[in-house]
This record gives structure tokens, sequence and C-alpha cells, in this order.
């Protein structure tokens, strides 16, 4: 078990990478993406240049790139926050391999490093690339990745104490396939968002009639047409409509699979787990479809973007805390922890 320092530790850097999250979705949304067209600094600055002098040798430096102070001050905001992020997960990693005791904790804190490593690297390619989509779709799920392995670092340090619960193994592939069926349709909004096809479709409840004539494999090909930049998108319409059109589909799907899961928690005793899993959920469907009719509005579609993280948190927790029948018996006979 950890220390309690630790654990702290651990929460409040869970706590910065959901905020870097939440940056990174109004980073993209006020199309800052490019505010600053150089990385890491902005215009050859440490900080977004201030004064007159400063503003004109930036132009003189990047003469496509007009400065536009708040969409550069966005994007700079969200990359010292993701500095720091990345900085207090190399700190837990380093302790973790300093303290003898914390060795079973190495593998996750060392996963962790690697995934930031790999986020910074995605950031640049972010603007280098000129908003590739693929690259911003992986940005996007790196850092859903990295809360999701702070919260299992959370419950592995005794930070998140939770009561597992007994579940039969044809129920927890339930659990199972609904997590999967998030992370899919997580990237399906990744990629709607990517290439700006979130408001290509203003009807409910799939597009405008007749939508299922337009769908083209293209729309999902990794490799996008060769473009200067990919700001604003750069498919045609009935690709940025077959993208819009799966994601609503994908929506379908991971309703009814998420309330299926938690119909099984409310079968196994769970019943506090099955409400928050049904809240999570209901809340989701709400800020979609809000998307939809009032064409995409700022803080609903950054609370989008954080409840699909949030349904992605909740399903994990509650399918690592089901145990099989058997081990479930263990954990009555004092074999097996009641908690994770």
């Amino acid at each position: 078990m950890a220390t309690r320092r630790y654990q702290l530790a651990v929460l409040s850097t869970l706590i910065l990478a959901v905020l870097v999250v939440g940056l990174g979705a109004f980073t993209r949304l006020t199309e800052a993406g490019l505010g600053c067209p150089d990385w890491p600094g902005c215009y050859g600055h440490l900080a977004v240049p201030a004064s007159e002098s400063a503003q004109s040798v930036a132009m003189s430096r990047f003469p496509d790139a007009p400065l536009d102070i708040n969409k550069a001050w966005n994007e700079m905001l969200h990359r010292y926050v993701a500095g720091t992020l990345g900085l207090a997960i190399f700190a837990l990693a380093w302790i973790s391999w300093r303290r003898p005791d914390y060795q079973a904790l190495r593998p996750l804190t060392t996963l962790l490093s690697v995934v930031v490593i790999a986020q910074a690297t995605l950031g640049m390619w972010t603007v280098t690339l000129s908003l590739m989509p693929v690259v911003v779709m992986a940005h996007l799920l790196g850092g859903f990745t990295t809360v999701c392995l702070l919260v299992w670092l959370a419950v592995a340090t005794g930070a998140l104490r939770l009561p597992v619960f007994s579940m039969s193994s044809s129920a927890r592939r339930v659990g199972t396939l609904a997590l999967v069926a998030v992370i899919v349709q997580i990237g399906l909004g990744g990629w709607t968002s990517a290439n700006y096809a979130a408001t290509v479709c203003t009807q409910l409840p799939i597009c405008e009639s007749p939508w299922w004539q337009l769908f083209t494999p293209s729309a999902f090909h990794p490799v996008s047409p060769l473009s200067e930049t990919y700001q604003f998108g750069v498919l045609n319409h009935a690709e940025r409509v077959t993208i819009h059109a799966t994601h609503r589909l994908g929506a379908m799907v991971v309703t009814v699979l998420v309330l299926a899961w938690a119909w099984m928690l409310w079968r196994a005793g769970a019943r506090a787990l099955a409400m928050a899993v049904s809240g999570v959920l209901a809340m989701q469907i709400t800020l979609g479809v809000t998307n939809v009719v009032a064409l995409l509005p700022l803080s609903v579609a950054v609370a989008h973007n954080l409840g699909g993280l949030s349904l992605l948190v909740t399903l994990l927790i509650t399918r690592r805390l089901s145990l099989s029948s058997s081990l479930s018996q263990g954990a009555r006979d004092g074999t097996v922890s009641t908690y994770r």
C-alpha cells in the first residue's frame, strides 16, 4: 500500500490530466490548434509575444500565420498545463523506482511515462503537420489513455478503494463488450472532430436524408488527402456525412451495450454503480443531442468530450471491480481482497 502522500500525488495528477483533456478540447474547438505555428514555443518565444516589437518579429518569422493573441494563449495554456502533467507523471515514476516497496507500481508508472513522451510527440506533430486528422485523433486518444492509466494507478495504490462484487463470466463479457464499444465510439468522435464533420448533420436521429446513399469507405482512410493545412477539413461532403452518421449509429450501439452492462451491475447487487453508469450515459446522450440541436455550442462540445472520458472511466472501473463467481468465493473466504 502506498503512502498517503503518494496517493494524494496520484489523485492530484489524475485531476490535472482531466484538466489537460478539457483544455485540449477547448483548444481544438476554438480553432486554436495552430494558434502558435511552431512548437514548443510560440512564434519563436516561450510565451505569446506581447510587445509590439516582439509581435513584429513574430510576423516576420511566420508571415503566413497571422498572430491571434487569444488563440495563441489558448494553445500555450494547454501546452503549459500538459507540460506540468508530464513532469508530475515523471515524478511518480521516479519515486516508484526509488522505493523498493513500490516495485509493483513500476510497470504502470513506466508505461505512463512512455505515453507522456508519445503525447508530446503527437502534440508536436499536430502543429508541424497542420492538424492532420489521424494525428489529432491519436493525440485525443493518448490523452484519454493517460487519464485511464492514472485511474488504474489510483486503484493500484489504494487512492481509490471500491468494493468488488460477484458476477458470472457471461455477464462480465457484456462489460467487456461495452468497454470496447465505448473506446471505438470515442475514436469515431475524435475522427468526427478532426475532420470537421460535427455540424454536417443537423437532423435527428441520424442525418438529413438520404444520408445512407452518401456512405463511402474513403471517409475512414487514415491517410488524408495532401494539403498545406487540415484546418477546417479537407474531406468532401459525402465523406463527412459518412463519418458523422457512423458516429451516431455507434452511439446507438453503445447505448444498448452500456444499458445492458448497467442491468448486469444492478442484478449483481452493485446498484450504486449501475446508477452511476446509467447517469453518465444519460448525460452524454443529452450533451450529444444538444450539440446537434444547438449547432455545437462551445461549452456543450467541451462537456461532451469530457462526458466521453467519464463514460470510459466509469466502465473501466466497474469492469475491473467485477469478479467471477469463483474469485468472489475466494473474497468471501478472505483469500481475495474485497477492495481494489
